[in-house]
């Protein structure tokens, strides 16, 4: 999948990068209104201790964001995506399908109402890896 961007969010890149002084993988608005920043290593770095960082990056752009550390593995960014919310294995069936086994308790948010927050995290894991659709079990 080829990635595009406009002139607004290349700036929000270029301050997001020269405020934390971390390297950018990718960087969108997801369905929810939620500026996500996929971070190359550094993740730390891009947070902040006590995510000072994070909090004034939040503060000065007026919106809510999130930052997620990138992997080449699927099931490990996987886990960064859904954080802070646990879960217990991720396994993908043959036919594309990622099949995911929460806790308990984050299951309702790992779904969201009218499964919303699974179809985003479906559209994030689509512009990284090849798969058709994310089930949770």
């Amino acid at each position: 999948m080829r990635i595009k961007y406009d002139n607004q969010l290349m700036k929000l890149m270029y301050f997001f990068e020269s405020r934390t002084r971390s390297t950018l993988k990718d960087c969108f608005i997801d369905k929810n209104g939620v500026l996500n920043f996929i971070v190359e290593g550094g993740i730390g770095r891009a947070i902040g201790k006590n995510g000072v960082t994070a909090k004034k990056i939040e503060f000065s752009l007026k919106r809510k964001i999130k930052i997620v550390a990138f992997s080449d593995n699927l099931k490990e960014f996987l886990s960064n995506l859904l954080l802070p919310q646990k879960i217990k294995s991720v396994e993908v069936a043959e036919d594309k399908t990622v099949i995911i086994t929460p806790e308990p308790k984050s299951r309702g948010y790992i779904i969201g109402r009218a499964a919303s927050n699974l179809r985003n995290y479906e559209e994030i894991l689509k512009r990284y890896f090849d798969i058709k659709k994310i089930r949770v079990v």
